[in-house]
């Protein structure tokens, strides 16, 4: 076979049609280009996407953040952290030294009341929420470079622990199951609107990718029955608007979630990425029960790449990539981002040692 473009090679994955190879896409903490900038390894200009010739961009152009007109505010700070209150009243330690994932230390919406007096008033589409420039430019690029172009963002269970936190999240499952309908409907209405919005503005890409951590090491945050029953109505018609404008659904999620992966199948998911390997997920036995259904990206340790050892990173690939590539299903993808420990050379031979394990 002929070599592929970045949209013939992910269209044909995400369909199980042959390909020349499979495909490659892959997420960077903002410390690594800074960190390999400092280190001349590549200019400060420089795309990872271009460097590394990926088969696909994104860009997220929604904002879903319930108070357009807060400015974020400094609440706390230390010599090497920050405290901030948000848009959705939520408050956030954040290093400033580098990329991690924020610690939650207080949300002011607690309780039903809050969300229906506060909150569920300012979630209406409006244009300001959505980053057309971004969007138009991400989608010229993508054209121009012939990669598959998808709009990317977060769905229900994302929109929502940001704005009353995890733990009052879960517990309303139980405590309070229709505030918790109410809040998946209203924030799966506000997606689709705003897509609607952009969509007649800048036209359509050529998919749709939801970010969705739904799990930590060993289990979902929520039962497969609480899953079913109060997350995944809003997931069922956010892919479905999707597929009927013909745009394939890729869903990210870390954590163990593979108990939720036969209703997100149902649902409409088209394709499964990081699959967090630290969390419980494994890569062969995902494949095997789910390989024939949709397609996979990332499953391959990014802690083998933290040793910059290519020996063990060549194992990892190794005992994966041939499995997996049967059936013309899988994008090469660590199974988390890339931080800043990992040398630019280390990333380079992750990659190479895999496509050329992974050709046709």
């Amino acid at each position: 076979m002929n070599m592929l473009t970045g949209i013939e090679r992910m269209t044909n994955i995400l369909n199980h049609k042959p390909v020349d190879r499979i495909g490659l896409y892959e997420h960077f903490w903002n410390d690594t280009h800074k960190t390999w900038t400092e280190q001349g390894k590549i200019a400060s200009g420089d795309i990872m996407s271009d460097i590394f010739d990926h088969d696909m961009d994104e860009c997220w152009a929604l904002n879903l953040v319930a108070d357009l007109d807060f400015t974020p505010q400094v609440i706390e700070e230390t010599e090497s952290t920050q405290v901030i209150l948000d848009g959705n009243g939520a408050m956030l330690r954040r290093h400033k030294q580098h990329d991690t994932t924020p610690e939650h230390i207080g949300y002011k919406i607690e309780t039903r009341e809050d969300w229906e007096e506060k909150i569920k008033p300012l979630l209406t589409p409006d244009p300001r929420r959505i980053n057309f420039e971004a969007y138009r430019a991400m989608k010229t690029y993508c054209q121009k470079t012939n990669r598959f172009f998808v709009l990317s963002g977060i769905n229900v269970f994302e929109a929502i622990h940001p704005l009353i936190g995890h733990v009052n999240f879960l517990t309303n499952m139980i405590d309070d199951p229709e505030w918790i309908e109410d809040m998946v409907d209203t924030y799966s209405n506000l997606i689709l609107s705003l897509q609607e919005i952009l969509f007649d503005h800048e036209g359509k890409p050529d998919g749709i990718w939801y970010y969705e951590d739904m799990g930590y090491k060993g289990s979902p945050f929520m039962s497969p029955r609480m899953y079913k029953e109060l997350i995944l109505p809003g997931h069922k018609k956010t892919f479905e608007h999707a597929h009927q404008n013909n745009m394939p659904v890729v869903v990210h999620s870390c954590g163990f979630v593979e108990p939720l992966l036969s209703d997100l199948v149902n649902a409409g998911m088209d394709m499964l990425q990081v699959i967090e390997i630290k969390a419980g997920m494994d890569l062969h036995r995902i494949y095997r029960n789910f390989g024939e259904k949709i397609a996979l990206m990332g499953g391959i340790d990014v802690r083998t790449l933290y040793t910059n050892d290519f020996s063990v990173i060549d194992k990892e690939l190794e005992s994966k990539i041939p499995f997996v590539k049967e059936g013309y299903g899988y994008v090469l993808h660590s199974d988390h981002s890339i931080p800043c420990t990992v040398n630019f050379e280390t990333y380079k031979h992750f990659i190479e040692k895999g496509l050329e394990l992974g050709k046709y």
